[in-house]
């Protein structure tokens, strides 16, 4: 297989113009191509308003050393391509099924990978499937009513359901489960763009569907998929995995459990602490979402050229503030809402999601502040409490709930620079985008003083941070910037450790797995993370059916 790395092309080019380019650079007719398949798409917006497309393509063709001997560019090479293999090679006998808990990525591609290969998982999840979860998350934004266990962060996909699908991620994968993930989304749903597009995003209204496909699967293979099934004990014999309870009443055995719980399961970390499961503080961040009109970005980013020509544009932002913090954005999401993301009672939480299509013209990501375990600890919980983290979250949420009277609490960033003395880039030649300029949110708002919501050294922080990024993208920090609290999920605030190579905790069988027990950070690293440790009981266990 040839690879070509550097193949560029106009925005607007067709499948004929792709083909012919990679006949000029290889030096061959187009009769000479046996295949040609696409590894990668981005957009290259460096030299604006020339725009192009950039590729890599892996093309297959007869007499391929021949054919490299005669061209003398370093970007195009033989490669050797590399597929995903799940190797059943374990000889220990399975007296019960594995149990997974939480349908999250994790969790469902464990449960995959193992029903796939005969081992009849047990899926459990708290949260409704992902069609009664949808009425009921559509019932919360429009009048407020929280159902503890069934909401955007808990149900059928687990909080990525409810969010821009991003299927980016930045961990090293030399055994192909990147790639496997995308291709399992692909063959439940999702269009195959997310295969070679530098930025693979989904989108909940695709997204639903995967899931729901995922799920079927699952069952075809041999599996079990069990809603509002909450786990709310575990016991242990000797060190080992014995017995789970759920919803306070059910008993089930297993040998192995995998605990792919999400990182908003409070109650559950909680009882896993109280049980003496090892687990550990870890640094995450926390900040306001913020929110533009998708046409400044787009502008901004393309050039008023181009930007019709091309999908709304995406950003990421960083800054290092003189307090040492760092300031970034997180979670962005073209064409997207703001919504309220919360599971506790009287406590508020937003995220960010898109549909497919990312239309709505307004675009928002979360503005994070890092923070660490030194900031956590209050009167309340000392600085060796474990959950110390969890607690600093749900102050914060409190405190959003309060301000908001239940609602999302929003203000400017113009207010918020006036109650707190600070100036404002002038930003009057970016008036035209913000005229009639409303926002899009899924729950209501409230009109809300945000200016001390963090400690002061924080607000300082994300003030500073504002500031940097308009010089990045100018009317960033304009005056009618939409902002709102809180943004607090953003990683879990625990790590439930693990054998780094068995991947189990201090007790043998259960298995702390995806974003929540702190290995992954998104839906494709979750899910990496969760066929990994399907591998892992494979090198143990025999299947339990062949």
């Amino acid at each position: 297989m040839i690879r070509i790395s550097q193949l560029k092309l106009e925005v607007t080019h067709t499948k004929e113009a792709l083909i012919k380019k990679i006949c000029k650079m290889l030096h061959i007719t187009e009769t000479d191509i046996i295949g040609y398949s696409i590894q990668k798409m981005s957009i290259d917006a460096r030299k604006k308003p020339q725009i192009f497309y950039t590729y890599v393509v892996d093309v297959q063709i007869e007499n391929e050393k021949k054919i490299l001997s005669r061209i003398k560019d370093n970007s195009i090479q033989q490669v050797e391509k590399v597929s995903y293999a799940f190797s059943v090679l374990g000889k220990e006998k399975l007296n019960h099924r594995p149990v997974i808990i939480g349908s999250g990525p994790a969790g469902l591609f464990c449960a995959y990978m193992l029903s796939e290969n005969g081992y009849c998982p047990i899926l459990l999840e708290q949260g409704e499937d992902v069609d009664k979860r949808s009425k009921t998350v559509e019932n919360f934004w429009e009048n407020g009513s929280l159902q503890k266990n069934s909401n955007v962060q808990f149900g059928e996909g687990g909080a990525g359901t409810f969010s821009d699908g991003k299927l980016n991620t930045l961990v090293k994968d030399k055994y192909g489960r990147n790639r496997k993930v995308l291709e399992v989304f692909v063959e439940n749903g999702a269009p195959e763009t997310i295969l070679y597009d530098a930025k693979p995003h989904i989108g909940t209204d695709v997204l639903k569907q995967v899931v729901k496909n995922m799920r079927n699967h699952i069952i075809m293979c041999g599996g079990e998929v069990l809603f509002e099934k909450k786990v709310t004990n575990l016991s242990f014999r000797k060190n080992h995995m014995m017995t789970l309870t759920v919803n306070d009443t059910e008993t089930l055995e297993s040998d192995c459990v995998i605990l792919a719980i999400g990182h908003s399961a409070r109650d559950t970390f909680q009882m896993l602490y109280e049980k003496g499961v090892s687990m550990e503080a870890k640094d995450f961040a926390v900040g306001f979402r913020v929110e533009h009109p998708q046409n400044l970005i787009n502008d901004t980013l393309y050039g008023k050229e181009m930007a019709n020509k091309l999908p709304p544009a995406p950003y990421k932002v960083t800054a290092k503030t003189k307090s040492g913090r760092g300031v970034y954005s997180f979670c962005m999401c073209p064409g997207g809402y703001v919504v309220n993301a919360s599971s506790e009672e009287k406590r508020l939480a937003i995220n960010g999601m898109s549909y497919s299509k990312r239309d709505s013209q307004s675009a928002n990501s979360a503005i994070i502040i890092s923070v660490t375990k030194e900031d956590f600890p209050s009167e309340d919980f000392p600085s060796d409490y474990v959950l110390s983290g969890i607690e600093f979250q749900r102050q914060l949420e409190e405190k959003a709930y309060r301000l908001g009277e239940g609602l999302i609490p929003s203000t400017t960033y113009g207010a918020l620079c006036k109650k707190l003395g600070a100036n404002i880039p002038d930003n009057t030649e970016n008036n035209l985008y913000f005229n009639a300029f409303s926002g899009n949110t899924k729950g209501n708002t409230k009109e809300s003083d945000l200016s001390d919501f963090f400690p002061k050294e924080m607000m300082e922080s994300f003030l500073e941070g504002m500031t940097h990024f308009d010089k990045i993208i100018p009317g960033f920090a304009h005056p009618d910037t939409k902002i709102y609290a809180v943004e607090s999920r953003t990683s879990s605030p625990v790590r439930i450790l693990r054998d780094e190579k068995t991947l189990e905790s201090n007790f043998k069988g259960l298995y702390p797995c995806g974003e929540g027990a702190g290995y992954a950070g998104g839906i494709t690293s979750a899910g990496m993370d969760g066929i990994k440790v399907a591998e892992q009981i494979a090198a143990i266990y025999q299947p339990m059916k062949e």
